[in-house]
């Protein structure tokens, strides 16, 4: 069977299209010895594995091996004990897609690390996944990390050719003028390629030569019936309970959920409408914000979907251009920084400490410890600075 998982991989190195360089890539400590990389369906994960192994390896270097637990021959055979034949024969880098697939999957990886010592295995699973509260026997000794969707700073690259580099909160606060004059002098009109990453470049099968909003639909729908029912071991009954959930919060814009009404309109408790927006912010479906100093399981300030493309997706005809924009900003900071809901001055409050305005048009009333976010111009001044300079932050 190894033969046949080595022309597999082989095949799928020389075949992969990876035209821009994920920029986690450069963040990975890849001296560790079990790595996890979480993400949503439709981010890249399996094109990341390949894009890791195809960097390091020559496709016919035997001593790594990229294999997918959806194959059959995981139903008669343990990961622990496939991972001692690859060991055995010579293997260093065991690269596994959709570990969860596999019965008892983290006790797997936990019996391979402490078995084979020399073996660095990197897996790829769902952004539901709580790799180390669910799963205690990987705590200590799997690092994690997130694979986000395309930033609007990917996007660019691999749309035009450039390579701009990702940029600090900090260096667009104090730059802004300079960066942005840098990046238009390169990409011409930029605000027209932000107006198509809006809609569809988040996803990196955008660029299948397939219908873009059908694609989506198909990913969004495997997130809650695979991800949600199935990692969280939910009876297939209450499917649709969490897809008509979804769809009102879809229609209900980013104001704060009544809870109660939800609760009466999918006829359930109050306490499972909380634990299904929980659930479906891990799918990356939602992005939920709070009020500052709160947190789950408190009732969130907005929910809004996790990504503009999601918008278009669900109802085109309703994409409005505040809470549009107001959740690409959201999408952009949320992975590494602290957003939480704004006062009455500002939109957002970040780590606690920066406060920003997202708003169209030209500021009335300027306040000094806030960064007016405008949605309407290619370059800014002073403490007003373009919405789609903070798509560069990865």
């Amino acid at each position: 069977m190894l033969d046949s998982l080595f022309r597999t991989h082989r095949y799928l190195l020389e075949h992969i299209e990876a035209p821009v360089r994920r920029a986690l890539m450069d963040e990975i400590n890849w001296h560790d010895r079990l790595i996890g990389i979480k993400g949503s369906r439709g981010v890249g994960k399996t094109t990341f594995l390949l894009q890791y192994a195809k960097e390091h390896f020559h496709p016919d270097d035997r001593r790594c091996l990229y294999i997918n637990m959806n194959s059959f021959y995981f139903q008669g055979h343990s990961l622990v004990e496939f991972a001692g034949q690859f060991y055995r024969s010579g293997g260093q880098v065991l690269l596994i897609d959709q570990v969860f697939k596999q019965p008892e999957w983290s006790k797997s990886l936990h019996e391979c690390y402490n078995t084979y010592p020399m073996l660095k295995i990197v897996f790829t699973g769902s952004s539901v996944m709580r790799l180390k509260d669910e799963n205690p026997e990987l705590n200590g000794i799997c690092k994690s990390y997130n694979l986000r969707g395309f930033s609007f700073r990917e996007y660019l690259n691999m749309t035009t050719g450039l390579k701009i580099r990702p940029y600090t909160l900090r260096e667009i606060e104090n730059r802004h003028e300079r960066i942005a004059k840098e990046v238009t002098d390169k990409v011409g009109d930029v605000m027209k390629h932000f107006q198509a990453y809006l809609h569809h470049g988040y996803y990196p099968f955008f660029l299948e030569k397939t219908n873009f909003s059908e694609n989506l639909l198909k990913v969004m729908n495997m997130m809650i019936e695979v991800d949600v029912l199935l990692l969280k071991q939910i009876e297939l009954k209450y499917l649709d309970k969490i897809k008509r959930l979804f769809y009102l919060l879809a229609m209900g814009g980013t104001e704060a959920p009544n809870v109660s009404q939800l609760a009466a309109d999918i006829q359930t408790s109050r306490a499972t409408v909380m634990n299904y927006i929980k659930y479906l912010s891990d799918a990356r479906l939602l992005n939920t914000v709070y009020r500052k100093d709160e947190m789950f399981p408190k009732k969130p300030a907005r929910i809004m979907m996790h990504n503009t493309n999601l918008m278009y997706a669900v109802n085109p005809s309703r994409v409005k251009s505040e809470e549009m924009m107001e959740t690409f900003f959201q999408n952009a900071l949320w992975g590494r920084h602290d957003v939480k809901m704004g006062d009455r001055s500002c939109t957002f409050l970040v780590d606690n400490n920066l406060r920003f305005r997202i708003l169209e048009g030209n500021v009335r009333r300027k306040a000094t410890d806030v960064i007016y976010v405008r949605t309407d111009i290619t370059s800014g001044s002073g403490l007003e600075i373009p919405l789609w300079l903070y798509g560069l932050l990865y």
